[in-house]
């Protein structure tokens, strides 16, 4: 695990009480704008519609670092959020590559809105998750448990309720070439670092294939997914943030 040091971002680096192995867990998988962790809590009501579906309030653009889009980059941004509002149930396999090339892999969830988990592989025993309200980051190892409010995670941007990337996001780059749509954003909040890259395969449907994470010192984390599978409803369960005792026995 000593490569994920390369990949801790300024924004990671002085949230205190996270375990170092967890607080880097978190930096690989999310985009470096996540924020210091709370303690467990009863599930808010901001930020929660009326049936209880995730819907995270986006801060107000504070900069102008934005790509300014033509017809086509706005329809492509379009695109992205089209795709991430048909989404539901996605479930499939992912290899995490770090800096320094060094991979790990395992499975993933992702049920919108706002519920996703990561499950890593041995010998790693970590586990990311998240209920829809907050995001634990668990090491079976370390018998640590982690929490951030979603809210405060880039994630909310594509996992809301209502995905707009033009009215939400600060669009850094769009475009197209080789039946692969890119499409590269940040969290609107100039004093939250880092990046999300997107990379969409057009052909034969629009699907995800892999994001990058850049910190602020500009060091990347790439996601490749596969065997993605969107049929299926997802059991509610992957989603609950079990005690780590629990997730020990399994």
């Amino acid at each position: 695990m000593k490569f994920w040091l390369a990949i801790v971002g300024t924004a990671l680096a002085g949230v205190a009480g996270l375990a170092f192995e967890s607080r880097l867990a978190l930096a690989q998988i999310l985009p470096p704008a996540a924020q210091a962790p709370v303690p467990p809590q009863p599930a808010p009501s901001a930020g929660v519609g009326a049936a209880g579906a995730w819907d995270a309030k986006v801060a107000p653009d504070k900069a102008s670092a934005a790509t300014t889009l033509d017809e086509k980059q706005t329809g492509m941004v379009k695109r992205v959020s089209g795709y991430f509002n048909e989404l539901v149930n996605l479930r499939g396999a992912f290899v995490q590559t770090g800096a320094d090339k060094k991979r790990m892999r395992g499975k993933f969830y992702v049920k919108r809105p706002g519920r996703f988990r990561f499950d890593y592989n041995l010998p790693s025993k970590q586990i990311i998750i998240s209920d829809g309200h907050y995001l634990a980051i668990q090491d079976l190892d370390l018998n640590n448990e982690d929490r951030v409010a979603l809210d405060n995670t880039p994630f909310r941007l594509l996992l809301r309720k209502d995905v707009d990337l033009v009215r939400d996001a600060r669009i850094v780059e769009a475009q197209e070439a080789d039946d692969l749509l890119i499409v590269a954003l940040q969290d609107k909040d100039p004093e939250a670092p880092g990046r999300i890259k997107l990379f969409l395969s057009t052909k034969p449907a629009l699907e995800l294939k892999e994001w990058v994470t850049t910190d602020a010192q500009g060091l990347d984390t790439r996601v490749e997914v596969f065997e993605l599978v969107k049929s299926e409803e997802l059991d509610q369960n992957l989603f609950k943030i079990q005690p780590l005792g629990f997730n020990k026995l399994q």
